[in-house]
């Protein structure tokens, strides 16, 4: 057996025995039938978090047989299209992972696809288990409920290895502007890649938390309700910063996945990475390293004090196939004991308060770390990952960037941008 499976292994049994097989409050009810879970969770912590949900499911409803339909793509690109395409031709699956915020509001809830969830909340109680400012992103205007959250993520963090810096003789930078002045010349000399970045998404994902870093959580929050305007200097200097940035970073950018780029990190080929806290499951179950050692985090640079979040959720499409066991399979996946078999695995905080944040079997040191910030730092969404921005803003922004890295325009960048947001919302 591998280091990687032998350490995964250690890390699910924990999970259970911590938790104890029988201590989940949902019981097995008459279901049975296929249930397709759709999915975009196809490796790493992700997908083992996913395999050990479905297991303990299969325990609890042992005549449902569970069809994992997930699709590869770093943060959905690819299973979001596939989506896409089987909703509109009437062939939805029983369930499907989706973005809290403007990617479930904006897309399915809008199109009148999805099954309102509150009998299933006000059955659980989960009203007062999930903070009301999640529930307010996967509800409607006349407080429908959508989906369930089985997680909160953290977009905004920097990842490095401690012996690495120390021997670079260089320290996380504390601002953008510190990393590129100070920062970035100290690694090239050295030979080494400042910034390791992976393909268009990730791109996205960098570019929000250098705006975040540049902005301040109001102004950047100010982008997507229009409080901020994209024509302004501080726009501008956003632009600017980022394709600093970009200049630190690696030339085969658009070939490589969040976890190629996570790797150049811990190979000592580079030196930061930004990227979700789903790399804490990637450095934890992959690789089995050992938090603060093996590898370490801050907030990016700039965004001390603020948490730039995403939820990753479960619908109920209106025609689900069998229903039944789709319901069942939210029921589960929304109570403490799922989010506690998940979450340590995936690299991610429960979304259920109730679940056992503080049991450091379970949730180690970075947890421990993200969970304060979750609950003390002023929250913003991330756009990269669908709970701002509308569906059509984000595609077309993504264009800007590619366009931006290529040539470098930060007028052009700056004037289509705001062409965009007019032509999106309607200014």
């Amino acid at each position: 057996m591998s280091n990687r499976k032998f350490y995964a292994l250690l890390l699910l049994t924990a999970v259970l025995l911590t938790l104890g097989i029988a201590s989940l409050s949902v019981h097995a009810q008459d279901v049975s039938g296929d249930l397709e879970i759709f999915s975009w969770w196809v490796g790493g912590g992700e997908a083992a978090g996913l395999e050990a949900l479905i297991a303990r499911f299969g325990e609890l409803y042992p005549d449902v047989n569970v069809i994992n339909s997930a699709v590869a793509g770093g943060s959905g690109v690819n299973a979001q299209a596939v989506l896409s395409s089987r909703m509109q031709g009437g062939d939805p699956p029983d369930t499907f992972q989706v973005h809290a915020g403007s990617e479930l509001n904006d897309t399915w809830v809008a199109a009148g696809v999805m099954e309102p969830l509150n009998f299933i909340y006000e059955e659980e109680g989960w009203t007062e288990s999930y903070p009301e400012g999640l529930i307010s992103l996967i509800s409607d205007a006349e407080g429908n409920i959508y989906s369930v959250p089985v997680n909160i993520h953290r977009s905004n963090v920097m990842w490095y290895v401690p012996a690495n810096l120390e021997q670079w003789g260089v320290t996380v930078p504390a601002t953008w502007e510190e990393f590129v002045t100070t920062t970035c010349p100290a690694l090239l000399a050295a030979d080494v890649t400042p910034l390791a970045v992976g393909q268009a998404w990730t791109q996205m994902h960098l570019w929000e938390s250098v705006a975040l870093g540049v902005l301040g959580p109001e102004a950047y929050a100010g982008l997507w309700t229009g409080d901020t305007d994209w024509a302004s200097a501080e726009v501008t200097s956003v632009f600017e910063t980022y394709g600093q940035v970009l200049a630190c970073s690696n030339s085969d950018r658009d070939g490589l996945s969040w976890q190629d780029a996570s790797q150049r990190v811990i190979n000592g080929e580079a030196a930061f990475n930004v990227m979700g806290d789903w790399a804490a499951g990637y450095f934890l179950v992959d690789l089995a390293l050992e938090p603060g050692v093996g590898f370490a985090w801050s907030a990016s640079p700039g965004t001390e004090g603020a948490f730039l979040m995403l939820s990753d959720t479960f619908g109920l499409p209106v025609g689900a196939p069998n229903r039944e066991a789709a319901v069942a399979w939210l029921r589960f996946l929304g109570s403490a004991e799922a989010q506690d078999i998940f979450n340590p695995l995936k690299g991610s905080l429960p979304a259920n308060t109730d679940a056992d944040i503080e049991n450091t079997e379970l949730y180690n040191a970075y947890f421990q770390d993200a969970y304060t910030d979750w609950t003390t730092n002023a929250i913003v969404g991330s756009l990269a990952h669908g709970a701002v921005g509308y569906g059509e803003f984000k595609d077309g922004f993504s264009n800007i960037l590619a366009v931006f890295a290529t040539d470098g325009d930060v007028a052009a960048a700056q004037a289509i941008a705001v062409e965009l947001w007019n032509e999106v919302y309607g200014e």
